[in-house]
């Protein structure tokens, strides 16, 4: 029998064994348990250690039997086995079985064994119940015979002896195709396929491990990069209108009317765009910059420069309040220049519009009618535009912004409203990191701001313990002597209301991704700060007697929600009470003050965003970040956004503690990761990145299809499922 990747197995190993694999750990495959690697690797030379565990983790070492000692139970019938074992460095552990039987025998002073199991503490000693042990002066003598003793994810009744007898026979039975080139292999030093899981499952010493880790993280390095650069092959095959403004066209003109001088950053940004507008290709460009450098009006002159040639641009917003707060931007910013062909409007300026799903149906048709006739040249919506009904007279620029808020079919269906490819810059108020950027956004060219306007004062921020006596009572007196200063601020909560079973959602009905998960709510203890309860709470607040404190969050309707971020931006709200949908975007030059609560439920990043609301104005601005947590690590995080205003510092800071987070999936944070082997924080694993995307950009140059590479097709269409092929697929 051909035993390939897909082979049953139970058709190749002990089908008992096979069967706790698959319903324990659903490993149905060869393919599937060679790739259920080992979790750690223990050298019977030197043996485990009691000190490298706490007590509630699973502990595995080797250790010695020094005493053991069966007795018949007061309680209950049968016999119970106690025995002491001693590691390497003579600390002891009780080992209990409240069933002798069938260790009695086994477990006698002298024999030394591989023990797995939860460590515990039992009047002042450490103890194991019912540990899984294998000896290693036996049987497995000859399976062990470098000493070093892979040790496996629990599999009930299955020794790690058993999986790694297992694995022998598939090995042995397994054959595997390599699917990479042999010149990439031997160009970079790397072992073969089936050399790689042997390194891995039958190590002879800790350098096979990483050599064997070092094939299977290439691999998945080759698999992201081979993606994105046929994403960008096909970028490159397409043929886009080059899109070159006027001399003295419109863009030239709102230039000459900035009150303000670009910051060489923008300059040299809108050169980059400006290069790529021109071009017969289509643009696709990532944006990203520090909160506040002007990713806006970078963006704003590329959509000018757009309209001054005869085209349209679209700007894709996530809600409906960053909707409204660009178009709100854009025509204080182009002023007469957005009233074109209207009473008092500028010759040669352009019209602007607005299209969401909560305007009325006449106000909609007219839109529509204007964005299909021409007579608009810039529309900012939010998904509105995506919808069937709305059609362009001529798309030439899409610009979307927040892109990790759209799918991927949100941003091609309107990129296919064009009808020539367009022009795509995505814009991201978080700085990325080098080596998620070239990880995940590996298909755009790259432009980053890191230079704040002149004239900006720095953000001060301050943590706030909220269990200080009368630190959150001086903050709320700080809130009023801000807005006596003739300021504004904002509060910002967690969550919504009191009734959320899950207090975490933000706005986007998305479970709260950045949450530290030592800080989860103790059902016993006060819950976390929620919009409806600090509204109430922060009315009764004498400090704040006087002041009209409203409140903003994403389950308002839309028309409350617009009445309130207008009132706020007149000034004639004080104290704006909100949960995170103010975090992008929301642009309030007078506001000077944040208060967040709770601040440990939100990552670094959102934080830096959330503050980057404040002091937007010349008069500077303050955070504080209060917190009830005790946890070291917590605190830390927090005084480390409270310590630095540079957004790129604390991107870097967020990836070393955080993880990659899911960066072939939408998840941004924390959890399973959508990489198995490669950990992008790792300098050895950059390097490995940088070399798969040299060899894939030439893989594809060479041969676009992989019809020369099959096996190399075959392995990115097992790596990547549809959903992360798709997010790899940053239309």
């Amino acid at each position: 029998m051909q035993v390939t990747r897909g082979t049953d197995l139970a058709k190749v190993i002990d089908k008992r064994v096979a069967g706790r694999l698959a319903e324990a750990r659903d490993v149905h495959t060869v393919g599937g348990f060679l790739d259920f690697l080992p979790r750690r690797y223990i050298d019977a030379n030197t043996a485990g250690r009691l000190a490298e565990f706490q007590v509630g983790e699973m502990a595995v070492l080797v250790a010695t039997v020094v005493s053991a000692n069966a007795r018949s139970m007061r309680n209950r019938k049968g016999r119970m086995l106690e025995a002491v074992i001693e590691d390497a460095d003579g600390t002891t552990a009780r080992l209990v079985f409240f069933r002798a039987y069938g260790h009695e025998q086994k477990l006698v002073p002298g024999a030394t064994a591989l023990f797995r199991g939860k460590l515990e503490a039992y009047r002042g000693s450490f103890q194991l119940s019912h540990p899984e042990y294998t000896f290693t002066t036996d049987d497995s003598a000859s399976v062990y015979a470098s000493g070093i003793v892979p040790t496996y994810l629990a599999v009930p009744k299955t020794t790690d002896l058993s999986l790694t007898i297992a694995m022998q026979q598939v090995l042995g039975s397994w054959e595997g195709e390599d699917p990479l080139p042999a010149d990439l292999l031997a160009r970079h030093r790397l072992p073969s396929m089936h050399e790689a899981y042997r390194l891995l499952h039958l190590p002879t010493s800790q350098a096979d491990v990483g050599r064997g880790r070092r094939r299977l993280r290439y691999d998945e390095a080759l698999v992201v990069q081979t993606a994105l650069a046929a994403r960008r092959a096909q970028y490159d095959a397409q043929t886009a209108t080059p899109r070159v403004p006027q001399a003295d066209g419109l863009l030239a003109r709102f230039d000459e009317r900035l009150p303000f001088e670009l910051t060489a950053g923008q300059q040299e940004v809108g050169a980059q765009i400006a290069a790529d507008l021109a071009a017969e290709r289509p643009m696709h460009r990532l944006l990203q910059g520090e909160v506040g450098s002007g990713k806006t009006i970078v963006a704003l002159r590329a959509m000018l420069a757009t309209v001054d040639a005869g085209a349209q641009a679209a700007l894709l917003a996530p809600t409906e309040v960053l909707a409204q707060q660009h178009e709100r931007s854009v025509r204080k910013m182009l002023g007469d220049l957005a009233e074109g062909g209207m009473l008092g409007g500028a010759d040669g300026g352009t019209r602007v519009a607005l299209l969401t799903g909560s305007m009325s149906k006449s106000a909609r048709e007219r839109v529509l009618l204007d964005i299909v006739s021409g007579e608009v040249g810039i529309v900012i919506g939010t998904h509105a535009l995506i919808q069937d009904n709305v059609n362009f007279f001529d798309l030439g620029l899409v610009v979307v912004d927040e892109q990790h808020r759209f799918g991927v079919e949100q941003r091609d269906a309107l990129r296919g409203k064009a009808t020539r490819p367009p022009h795509v810059l995505v814009m991201t108020a978080t700085p990325i990191p080098r080596t998620v950027a070239i990880t995940v956004f590996g298909d755009m060219e790259t432009s980053e701001l890191r230079q704040l306007p002149s004239g900006r004062a720095p953000i001060v921020s301050h943590v706030v313990p909220a269990a200080r006596p009368g630190w959150l009572q001086r903050s709320w007196q700080r809130v009023a002597e801000e807005v006596g200063r003739g300021h504004q601020a904002y509060v910002v909560c967690p969550r919504i209301g009191a009734e959320d079973p899950d207090a975490f959602l933000d706005d986007y009905g998305i479970a709260n991704p950045w949450a530290d998960e030592s800080d989860l709510p103790d059902p016993t203890k006060q819950q976390t700060a929620s919009v409806l309860e600090t509204l109430d709470t922060l009315r009764s607040e004498p400090a704040l007697a006087g002041l009209r404190i409203e409140m903003l969050h994403g389950r308002m309707s839309a028309q409350e929600k617009e009445l309130a971020m207008s009132e706020f931006a007149a000034g004639r709200i004080h104290v704006l009470v909100s949960t995170t949908v103010i975090e992008v975007g929301v642009d309030v030059p007078n506001s000077t003050m944040m208060v967040i609560m709770d601040a440990e439920r939100f990552g670094i990043s959102q934080l830096h965003q959330l503050r980057g609301r404040v002091g937007r104005g010349s008069a500077g601005g303050l955070c504080l970040l209060v917190t009830g947590s005790e946890n070291p690590v917590t605190l830390e995080r927090l005084e480390a956004v409270a310590a630095t205003n540079n957004g790129f510092e604390l991107a870097d800071l967020d990836l070393s503690l955080r993880r990659e987070g899911d960066v072939l999936g939408g998840r941004q944070s924390g959890g399973k990761s959508g990489l198995k082997h490669l950990r992008i924080t790792h300098p050895k694993d950059v390097e490995l990145i940088e070399l798969a995307r040299a060899d894939a950009t030439q893989l594809i140059a060479d041969d676009p299809t992989l019809a020369d590479h099959p096996g190399l097709a075959e392995l990115l269409w097992e790596r990547l499922d549809a959903e992360q092929v798709a997010f790899l697929e940053r239309g």
